[in-house]
């Protein structure tokens, strides 16, 4: 009979319970009440979990009767059987369609005194979640699911200020100019790992990607629950953590993969936590036996983190005396042997993504899942091109995010789009635009120096507009469709996430 809910269940009624006869200081309510108010909360949240993929499985009852008999909670109650017959699960899903009353309680006090009561129950309610859906050796993707939004909805009741405080401390203030790739050394002490909630709360703080983002926290949650079951020395699905993504230049893939593998270290999948960022011409060498060397060098850099191989697909291309397909065998042996060590997520082109995976069978069983990302819309541009502004000191009048819109919208969307890069290569040219406007005005102002006006957005051309003057060179998007396509440096990694507070993610 599993323990583990136990635990978890008398963690959150001590917690919470602790936390009510906060909520209720200064008034008469009895604290025996108050704990077993806390009692029933959990009870209500573990029926529900069990309930929402509607299995009510012996082991997830069992473990039922466990956590709560002994609380006088079930009383009669002490086997499955007698559990399904009182109707005492079926129908508790709906129970997390929104906040509790109990959780609404503790958010306003926190409203009222700055107390952090509600983010307790956010913390232990994910804990419990968790450990109802590792109560049966597969769970479903229903149940991985429910978690997910479970942890949306009660992260977007949480009180505003919990909520930027929860995403400032996922990381640094983004920055408009691309970072190199992480070096990291082993003797480097490591930081702690960060809290898991928190780097969720920054993966919502990114623009657009919404899709990528459900998938992340899919990947999380599934980790989540088979530490759980490690930990209990329970049978544990034997699958791989290894990633494709795909999607055009520019998509935030870099992104994603540098906050993935400090998901991956939360969670302790990894020991570092680092990202390594190689391309083709970090792994291949030009004479025989080398290459094999390199690319175990940059395992050994990435080891205990996470590996993204830019453009992998052009390992596949060259010459009869090209040491590309070296390079596969080479990655696909060394992703084998450090499978239990490290992460490594191949990036590119959709098309050609699928073409490498189906070229040796060795992805095709080592990378099973695939995260697309796609093109990001012109009002998720305009976010993004706004942002930069920002922390360049600038910003856009209401005329100039229209006009930002009527840019991207002229530009086609396909192969080689530029997406956050893109919006980098405008605000960079309208900048330009700016200053020559105002060179012949005397003594601007601060207002002058920093407002980006429509004239100077609507004056840089599109690529349309040089292809139809003829003009050759870089385009306007700063990308060549046929030369390298993902998030390196010339990509704004950090350039696509929006401020900390409860409205990125547009």
């Amino acid at each position: 009979m599993d323990r583990g809910l136990t635990r978890a269940v008398d963690r959150f009624a001590t917690t919470i319970g602790a936390a009510l006869q906060t909520a209720a200081s200064g008034t008469s309510v009895e604290r025996s009440k108050l704990d077993r108010d806390a009692l029933v909360e959990a009870f209500n949240l573990c029926t529900a979990f069990v309930d929402v993929d509607e299995r009510q499985t012996d082991d997830e009852l069992w473990a039922l009767v466990a956590a709560f008999a002994h609380h006088q909670l079930l009383p009669g109650m002490a086997t499955p059987d007698a559990m399904r017959r009182n109707d005492l699960v079926q129908g508790k899903r709906s129970w997390l369609a929104k906040p509790s009353d109990l959780f609404e309680t503790l958010r306003q006090v926190d409203e009222a005194k700055g107390t952090r009561l509600a983010r307790s129950y956010y913390d232990e309610a994910m804990t419990l979640a968790h450990t109802v859906a590792s109560l049966d050796q597969y769970p479903s993707d229903t149940e991985l699911r429910a978690i997910v939004d479970f942890q949306r909805l009660l992260m977007a009741a949480l009180p505003s200020g919990r909520r930027r405080e929860a995403a400032e401390t996922g990381g640094p203030t983004p920055t408009p100019t691309a970072e190199p790739p992480v070096e990291v050394e082993a003797e480097i002490e490591q930081e702690p790992p960060e809290p898991l909630e928190d780097l969720l709360a920054e993966l919502d703080g990114l623009i657009g990607l919404e899709a990528v983002k459900e998938e992340v926290r899919l990947l999380s949650a599934l980790l989540r629950v088979q530490r759980l079951r490690e930990e209990r020395s329970l049978p544990v699905i034997d699958s791989t953590m290894h990633l494709i993504f795909s999607g055009n230049p520019g998509t935030g893939k870099t992104t994603v993969g540098r906050l993935l593998a400090r998901i991956y270290r939360s969670l302790g999948a990894v020991d570092k936590g680092h990202l390594i960022e190689v391309d083709r011409s970090g792994l291949v060498a030009g004479f025989v036996g080398q290459t094999a060397a390199r690319v175990t060098e940059v395992f050994d850099r990435a080891d205990g983190g996470v590996l993204l191989i830019d453009e992998a697909y052009s390992l596949t291309r060259g010459g009869e005396k090209d040491f590309g397909r070296e390079a596969i065998d080479a990655v696909v042996k060394n992703v084998e042997d450090r499978r239990d060590s490290m992460v490594v997520i191949l990036a590119g082109y959709p098309k050609e993504m699928a073409e490498l995976v189906a070229t040796n069978p060795g992805f095709q069983s080592r990378f099973p899942k695939t995260i697309y990302f796609p093109d990001y819309r012109d009002d998720e541009l305009v976010a993004i091109l706004e942002l930069i502004a920002e922390n360049g000191t600038y910003h856009l009048t209401a005329e100039a995010r229209a006009a930002a819109s009527a840019w991207f919208a002229a530009h086609e969307r396909g192969r080689g789009f530029g997406n956050g890069r893109l919006a980098r290569n405008l605000f960079e040219a309208a900048v330009s635009r700016h200053a020559n406007r105002l060179v012949d005005v005397a003594n601007p102002s601060d207002e002058q120096l920093t407002t980006l006006e429509a004239v100077d957005i609507a004056s840089v051309p599109t690529e349309d507009d040089r292809q139809a003057a003829g003009a050759g060179g870089p385009t306007a998007a700063g990308d060549d469709p046929g030369g390298p396509s993902d998030d390196g440096a010339a990509d704004a990694p950090e350039g696509d996430r929006a401020s900390p507070g409860p409205t990125a993610g547009a």
